[in-house]
């Protein structure tokens, strides 16, 4: 039997050196169009502006505003000194937070910093600004400390921390059908590591739990993303789903659940509301039928996890911490052409099987701080 005399694979499993070697050999695809980064990319957000422009966050330590259609990726926003994760885009300026413990904000034109916000005392993993019908902008922040902090943008004050998650705070939303213009206030909904989704009350006095709301507990662990869509509501968690929740009787519950073989970290929805489309750590991107609860089709071509997902009209954006950005066309006719093109792949014109779910045991506190890996390189 021949052994490797590379010293870096030493220490290293058989399976382990099986899995870097199918990664290496799939990092050679050209699949959704690779636009490749100096380091990995943590969360990507759309340009409000510019239907063809991205800006994602990167473990480097940069905010990064990329042309889709060219590649272009010199417009760089500089200052935090770990990794960024997470991202928010105002009309005229962006805020990041950050593994060093603040959440950092860059005039979108010039990129000069504008602002620090600091006061967690952990990772920020959310950030969210949003304006009151006052005109007041307001910043919300949630952190691996377990705390959500609301800012006022202009003074950089802190206004209020919200107590209630446990464990950390990875995901925050806005849902706008529970604004209330005449009071100024906002309902935010926030998702933590122990499984809890919570409504929070925001105006500009005062920020509390919202009044008469339960702690929604339709996941089993960390959830990752919260997103509206119409009045639903759809999550993605560790516990190897996706779902939509919708409001019975004061109450939400899972109307659909889409299962993985993994972590899902993000998920989207088409603007037609057919499809939903779901980003996983087993580094595929699936596009689901709502109306079937069934796999559609897999766009495949990350060769690490995918973190994040942006949609541009029919185009769908994947991020991953393989450092690279990939688009996928949702157009009727491109998404046919991919599915039969997958099925000839396969060979024999197979369909596509759904995905069988892993262990969908409670995250462990090691699983926790899985994002501390990132910071390792990619080799």
């Amino acid at each position: 039997m021949s052994r490797s005399t590379d010293p870096g694979h030493f220490f290293q499993t058989e399976t382990s050196l099986e899995e870097t070697a199918r990664k290496s050999q799939k990092a050679g695809n050209d699949n959704g169009k690779p636009i490749t980064l100096p380091s990995k990319i943590l969360a990507v957000e759309p340009d409000p502006r510019d239907i063809g422009r991205i800006f994602v966050a990167e473990s480097g330590g940069t905010v990064r505003r990329v042309v889709l259609e060219t590649g272009d990726r010199r417009h760089v926003y500089r200052g935090p000194t770990a990794p960024v994760a997470c991202l928010d885009i105002a009309p005229q300026r962006i805020f990041a937070g950050s593994w060093d413990k603040l959440i950092w904000s860059w005039d979108l034109e010039t990129r000069e910093v504008l602002k620090k916000y600091s006061g967690h005392s952990d990772f920020v993993k959310a950030v969210l600004c949003f304006t009151l019908s006052s005109g007041r902008e307001l910043l919300v922040s949630g952190g691996a400390d377990a705390s959500i902090t609301v800012w006022d943008v202009s003074s950089g004050a802190k206004l209020h921390t919200l107590k209630g998650h446990a464990r950390g705070v990875q995901a925050l939303a806005f849902n706008p059908f529970e604004d209330e213009p005449l009071k100024d206030a906002v309902v935010i909904f926030s998702g933590g590591s122990e499984r809890e989704i919570r409504q929070w009350r925001i105006d500009s006095h005062r920020a509390m739990e919202l009044e008469g709301s339960e702690p929604i507990l339709e996941h089993e662990t960390s959830i990752y993303k919260i997103r509206f869509a119409g009045e639903d509501v759809w999550t993605a968690s560790a516990d190897n789903t996706a779902r939509r929740l919708v409001l019975e009787k004061g109450v939400w519950k899972t109307d659909t659940a889409l299962v993985h073989p993994d972590f899902v970290r993000d998920v989207v929805l088409d603007d037609s509301g057919r499809w939903a489309i779901t980003a996983c750590r087993d580094e595929e991107v699936r596009v689901w039928d709502i109306a079937t609860s069934k796999l559609h089709h897999t766009f495949s071509g990350h060769f690490e996890e995918v973190t994040g997902l942006a949609l541009l009209g029919h185009v769908l954006v994947s991020v991953s911490i393989d450092c690279t950005i990939r688009q996928w066309s949702l157009k009727p006719n491109d998404l046919q052409a991919a599915i039969v093109a997958a099925e000839e792949a396969k060979g024999g014109g197979a369909k596509e099987e759904p995905p069988k779910p892993k262990s969908t045991a409670l995250i462990t506190e090691d699983e926790e701080r899985e994002l501390a890996e990132l910071m390792e390189d990619s080799d």
